[in-house]
């Protein structure tokens, strides 16, 4: 099974592509990660609407196929570290590769909240996106260590 972080966004600063890189390449052998930059819809004159719809065709482009679609959404199941790792190992069972998409500056397209096999709320608070971006992958990190017992998690 792969993770795909599908990401619509601008350039993010070097940290952020650093710190995600470096949590990425963590990743077990079994469950390779990436993130992948999608572009966002240039403003101009266009609705909300006609901005998403742009997006999500880029998304849907950029999706591998048959894959199980997880959405960061802020009305998203909250989960704990602990959770997010029972969820990564179902996931892994399930067998099919995840992606977890991150929507733009107006959030993602109502047709992939509705066709989503989960949603996934990262925080209560409100996050810029490449640092979204970053605690998405260090917690995906995270869940898999807690799955191979590493000791990088410590509960308690």
């Amino acid at each position: 099974m792969k993770l795909s972080v599908l990401a619509v966004g601008h350039r993010q600063p070097d940290w952020v592509s650093a710190g995600c890189a470096e949590y990425l390449k963590r990743m077990p052998r079994e469950l390779p990660a990436a993130v992948t930059e999608i572009k966002p819809e240039l403003r101009g004159a266009k609705t909300r609407e006609q901005l998403l719809a742009a997006e999500r065709g880029r998304i849907r482009d950029a999706l591998p196929a048959a894959c199980r679609i997880v959405v960061l959404d802020e009305k998203g199941d909250d989960l704990s570290t602990l959770n997010l790792a029972r969820r990564l190992e179902a996931w892994m069972h399930d067998g099919r590769d995840v992606a977890l998409l991150i929507g733009g500056a107006d959030g993602l397209d109502e047709e992939f909240k509705r066709e989503a096999d989960d949603r996934v709320r990262l925080s209560s608070l409100t996050l810029p996106h490449g640092l979204a971006r970053l605690v998405l992958c260090e917690q995906l990190y995270r869940a898999a260590s807690v799955l191979k017992n590493h000791p990088y998690h410590r509960e308690g």
